[in-house]
């Protein structure tokens, strides 16, 4: 059973220092194609004062300046469940977000995670509301995993300034307002958000602007005080063929709130241009390789782990690796529970997609440090090992014992080779599609306890894989009965 004796034996493995890195060394583009560029400045250098005098909340100019569009309805490469996920009932509920942005130049990446709980309750629950509810734990939150693996993190318990758009990637909270301004409910011009916003973000997905304050929550990684960022981002690659449909990245039962917790990727691959000032730094960045996905429901997996790359060398163009697995809940009145996983690549416009209802995806995954995950449907087989000697960098999630708290272990520098096959019709390796290697992989183990390496593969009950064979869309379907259409989808 999921509960805090799991998530204690899962801190018992996390890192409480993070030694810092040498500084990063400009490189050469490895990716002509993407046009990359890339600079760093110290930020003091950009007004002429010293670091110690920088006032707290100066916008500095940047030589690299992002183009604000607002989003369009209808837009290209939207996947469904973009939108925000809550339907205003009093259960229990969560929804985060994650943005990668990767700049292959300094070998540095940029993770920032949003996350909500209970929206039905704004404010920390009252006596009376937990005798009529039970304990619930509320609150938004927003960390950063940067450069060197360094944090922040700003988290408040109360939420009345966060908003999210019902049915698009669109979503943003006011941690501090200007002086007598009033706090945005929606996406907002670039300046208008600076007007009105002291601490906090907005995101979309052609836009991400934000400055956070570390809350001096966190003594177990090294901190950043402050981050502020302004970037935009043209997707490249949804989930699935880029010529067709978007898919949803669990089936089309995630339309339903059951196998809870969902994810979905909303773009397998981006390239973004702008600037993130951290840490005392500048970096300013052009067509460098991004990313984002989203999970909601009423918890997080009991354990899980993930994989994922969008800087490879060996090869030309974009390629993006996403690969997951997690150990959840069914639904019904017994606590039982099942192995889900999948592997989704992107490569020259197509899509290879290995999940439990197409074939069958293997595992072995060590409690930190090594990540070996293969599989194989009707036409390809895959296999990819990742490998890091770093000690991770310890994130929050928000979890059902402990509400906002440390239950994973992440580094954005494993190094990693991917190799995808056909397959032929004895079952064996045919013709290499790819192989490719980076040094700049995103890995991640979660929930717990792990007790030692988590050998498995997919076990869906086969009336589900079944289930998820027949082509339904729900989406179309729902578009028919607006009515009837739930929120986020």
């Amino acid at each position: 059973m999921e509960n805090a004796f799991a998530i204690s034996k899962m801190l018992q493995i996390l890192p409480f220092s993070n030694p810092t890195k040498p500084n990063c060394t400009i490189k050469k583009p490895k990716f002509p194609k993407s046009g990359l560029a890339f600079s760093v400045k110290s930020m003091a250098s950009t007004t002429g004062l010293d670091e110690e005098e920088q006032p707290k909340n100066v916008i500095r100019e940047a030589s690299v300046n992002p183009v604000y569009k607002p989003t369009p309805s209808n837009r290209h490469l939207r996947t469904p469940h973009s939108g925000y996920h809550f339907d205003g009932t009093t259960r229990k509920f969560f929804e985060g977000w994650y943005f990668k942005v990767s700049i292959p130049e300094c070998r540095q990446n940029f993770c920032f995670m949003y996350s909500i709980e209970n929206p039905a309750f704004t404010k920390r629950l009252s006596t009376l509301e937990e005798l009529q509810h039970g304990p619930r734990f509320t609150g938004v939150g927003a960390q950063i995993m940067g450069a060197d693996d360094k944090y922040i993190c700003q988290y408040t318990e109360d939420s009345p300034n966060f908003w999210g758009s019902r049915h698009e990637l669109m979503l943003g909270n006011t941690f501090s307002a200007q002086k007598k301004m009033q706090p945005p409910n929606k996406e907002v011009p670039p300046q208008e958000f600076n007007k009105r916003v002291l601490e906090g973000f907005q995101v979309t997905p052609l836009w991400h602007q934000g400055y956070i304050c570390d809350d001096g929550r966190t003594n177990y990684a090294e901190i950043v005080k402050t981050a502020r960022w302004e970037y935009s981002t043209r997707p490249v690659y949804g989930w699935g063929n880029i010529d067709s449909k978007q898919k949803s990245t669990a089936g089309w039962l995630a339309a339903f709130p059951v196998f809870e917790p969902h994810w979905q990727i909303c773009m397998a691959a981006g390239l973004s241009t702008g600037w993130i000032e951290w840490d005392g730094e500048r970096f300013e960045f052009e067509n460098a390789p991004s990313y984002s996905e989203k999970n909601w429901g009423g918890g997080f997996p009991r354990k899980w782990f993930w994989v994922q790359c969008n800087v490879f060398e060996g090869t030309s163009g974009e390629v993006s690796l996403t690969a997951a697995g997690g150990l959840r809940q069914l639904p019904g009145l017994s606590e039982t529970f099942e192995n889900a996983a999948l592997i989704g690549i992107h490569y020259g416009g197509v899509f290879y997609e290995f999940v439990p209802w197409n074939g069958v995806v293997n595992w072995e995954i060590s409690q930190w440090g090594h990540w070996f995950i293969s599989a194989e449907n009707e036409t390809h087989k895959v296999e990819l090992v990742a490998k890091t000697t770093e000690p991770g960098t310890t994130l929050r999630a928000p979890t059902l014992e402990a509400g906002f708290a440390p239950a994973c272990k992440d580094t954005c520098v494993a190094d990693l080779r991917l190799q995808l096959w056909d397959r032929r019709s004895n079952g064996g390796k045919g013709n290499i599609i790819l192989d490719v290697t980076s040094n700049m992989a995103a890995v991640e183990v979660g929930g717990g306890p792990w007790f030692n390496s988590w050998k498995g593969k997919t076990d869906t009950p086969e009336i589900v894989s079944r289930a998820l064979t027949v082509p339904v869309d729900v989406e179309g379907f729902l578009h028919l009965v607006p009515l009837l259409k739930p929120p986020g989808l």
